[in-house]
């Protein structure tokens, strides 16, 4: 097994883009090209991002691709608020919850990397 399947960051993602298609596979087909793509996509985007990371060669890089993940984090978010307040589904509470652990270990991932680059560690 490779380095990004052990962490715990990507577990969780993993799991939210499991649970994103599955909430997408209720909205209207109407949807289909619109919000159900893009919140699929933010969604894959965030373990994808930080296995590409660990792959990388510093701690550098990998904080990066970490910092890239967050941002679709962050998109994931917006679109997930946005489905809320246009119908498409009423429970976003333990969407928002598994968002709000994948921020958290992403913020404590990166302020380790940078900790580790840090020349007063």
């Amino acid at each position: 097994m490779r380095k990004h399947h052990d962490l715990l960051v990507w577990q969780h993602s993993m799991e939210l883009v499991e649970q994103i298609y599955a909430l997408t596979n209720t909205f209207p087909r109407s949807e289909q090209f619109g919000l159900i793509s893009q919140m699929r996509r933010a969604a894959v985007s965030v373990p994808s991002n930080i296995a590409e990371g660990a792959a990388r060669e510093s701690n550098s890089e990998f904080k990066h691709f970490l910092v890239i993940a967050r941002g679709s984090l962050s998109e994931l978010e917006t679109q997930l608020m946005l489905a809320d307040k246009l119908g498409f589904c009423s429970n976003t509470k333990p969407h928002m919850d598994r968002l709000e652990v994948i921020f958290a270990l992403l913020g404590g991932l990166i302020r380790k990397l940078n900790n580790a680059s840090s020349p007063h560690t």
